[in-house]
């Protein structure tokens, strides 16, 4: 069995003004591959400057500029990510995608290049599903609710016919489904921990992707800060952070907490809640791959 070649990619903007764990995120799989692709777009806060300083010869950069008129769907998260996926050379085996919020605990990292190895070959195998810890409001706590998808694809064979998906979320080729093996490693996003007032800035500038300036005057609080107790449910978070997200643990300048026991649910969300703890199943679930 040989070993597989792997590039990591990425693209990134604002990362500074936004307050998003880029760095944490690149050096959080640096370890296991060869190179690491970064589109960074026009940015007005020196993120240009934040990923050469990482210093790492694996990092290749592209500069791209954004397309703020593509705004149905967030549509320019996709096309931005496929910038940065169409720039990996030929001569990798794997893609390994992961955006400015998500980072990858060194716990999986042996299992990834496992899986990476075990699957290069079968080409029936386009993707590997990872599934996802969601920290919501402090680094204490994760989303349990049926608000937040389970899983999704992060590394890819390197098959430019793939392509980014919608608003980047997930892959597809010529339309349809990638064919995917699930492995047993998780993609912790933290991409709803952060200061509030980056956290309400940034839902400010998000929005404008996906609708109309008038739709996020009217649709998105005018307030210095986010309120970060309109979330349904949450429970605590029992396991370990990656050690790379040591430092911004210990910086966390703001307070939140949260009664697990409080439950914000219709009676029909109610009813899919408590089904899915009893049997571990999500009925009507989302699947946007194909498990083979």
């Amino acid at each position: 069995m040989s070993k597989p070649t792997i590039c990591g990619f990425t693209m990134v903007r604002n990362a500074i003004k936004f307050d998003y764990p880029i760095v944490e995120s690149i050096k959080s799989i640096l370890p296991i591959v060869d190179e690491y692709l970064v589109a960074i777009g026009n940015s007005d806060d020196g993120t240009l400057e934040l990923i050469k300083n990482i210093g790492s010869p694996k990092i290749k950069i592209i500069e791209t500029i954004w397309d703020d008129d593509l705004r149905q769907g967030g549509q320019v998260l996709a096309v931005e990510t496929n910038k940065s996926f169409d720039a990996i050379g030929d001569h990798f085996d794997w893609c390994f995608y992961l955006q400015g919020d998500e980072v990858v605990h060194e716990k999986y990292h042996q299992t990834i290049l496992d899986n990476c190895a075990k699957y290069k070959d079968r080409k029936e195998v386009e993707g590997l599903l990872f599934g996802y810890t969601h920290f919501y409001g402090s680094f204490d706590y994760v989303g349990d609710s049926r608000t937040w998808y389970r899983k999704e694809i992060r590394i890819i064979k390197n098959d430019k016919s793939i392509r980014s998906y919608k608003d980047a979320q997930g892959f597809r080729k010529a339309g349809r489904k990638l064919q995917v093996k699930p492995i047993n490693a998780q993609i912790y996003h933290y991409g709803w921990v952060r200061d509030p007032r980056f956290q309400q800035a940034k839902q400010e500038s998000f929005n404008k992707l996906w609708h109309s300036d008038d739709y996020v005057q009217q649709n998105v609080a005018n307030a210095n800060e986010y309120d970060y107790k309109t979330i349904d449910s949450l429970k605590r978070f029992e396991g370990t952070h990656p050690a790379i997200m040591k430092e911004r643990l210990e910086h966390m300048n703001w307070a939140f907490t949260w009664d697990i026991n409080q439950k914000k649910f219709s009676f029909k969300e109610g009813f899919l809640y408590w089904f899915e703890k009893l049997t571990t199943k999500r009925l009507f679930e989302y699947k946007n791959y194909k498990e083979i």
